[in-house]
């Protein structure tokens, strides 16, 4: 499975509310996607300040882009692995 194969699996399980799943997919890989992935899931635990580190490794996303609007986000992060595998 390629590398944005399994982190569209990752925002798939985070959609569905499969959290842990998901943050074990994420932490696999650390380009600029995965650790976009990594980052919404800190700051769904209300971890701040992890999820502000892993934002700083997100290829400039910053932690206040989306708020507090999980699905739109993990929408957007769908958007942008689907458009680099097509």
């Amino acid at each position: 499975m390629s590398n944005q194969a399994h982190l569209l699996e990752a925002v798939t399980l985070a959609q569905a509310g499969d959290w842990d799943a998901a943050h074990n997919i994420a932490q696999d890989y650390s380009d600029h996607a995965a650790n976009w992935i990594h980052a919404v899931l800190h700051k769904v635990e209300g971890d701040v300040w992890n999820s502000k580190y892993w934002y700083g490794r997100s290829g400039g996303r910053q932690y206040e882009d989306y708020a507090a609007d999980i699905p739109r986000e993990l929408e957007a992060i769908r958007q942008l692995l689907l458009s680099s595998i097509a």
